[in-house]
């Protein structure tokens, strides 16, 4: 009768990890990249293995060995592919609802810039300018406020604007 047959099933299961287990984890690594992943896929397998008959396996060991390892390798992929890992550029890449600081602080210095250089506009482009930008009223709106027709409005914003846009060059 061959020895292993007389083994203890924590025998067996002893011998079949140290003659298969450098050899499945150099396979897992292969399929998933990492070997401190591949050793937690053959830990898997050799779990799975103890739940198994040992009798149903003679002849196959092997085979089974790397087909139970091989579908956890590639479980562990499929579940990798599904999670990306942030890295620091995909964060501020990613959709926020708040601004970064750096484009706070951008928005705010640009701001203040405007601010400055609109002092050197006609006080009534100045005046409708910041009825409409800073405090978000319409042409209507600003055309009551002022007594100004619409269409003067329109022209006052546009003619700051496009000044505005010389003197920030």
């Amino acid at each position: 009768m061959d020895q292993s047959a007389t083994d203890s099933p924590s025998e067996w299961i002893l011998d079949v990890v140290a003659r298969w287990e450098s050899d499945l984890v150099r396979y897992a690594r292969h399929l998933v990249g990492d070997v401190e992943r591949a050793r937690d896929v053959v830990q898997d397998t050799f779990l799975k293995l103890c739940q198994q008959d040992r009798g149903q396996l003679d002849g196959h060991l092997a085979e089974w060995l790397f087909t139970v390892c091989r579908n956890g390798a590639l479980d562990v992929r499929r579940k990798e592919q599904r999670m990306t890992t942030m890295t620091l550029e995909a964060v501020q890449d990613s959709v926020s609802f708040d601004p970064q600081p750096e484009d706070v602080a951008e928005q705010r210095d640009e701001s203040n810039h405007v601010l400055r250089l609109m002092t050197d506009l006609p006080k009534n482009q100045q005046e409708v300018l910041r009825l409409k930008f800073q405090n978000s009223l319409s042409y209507r709106e600003i055309s009551a406020i002022t007594g100004l027709s619409e269409t003067n409005v329109g022209f006052l914003i546009h003619v700051g604007i496009k000044r505005l846009r010389e003197l920030m060059k």
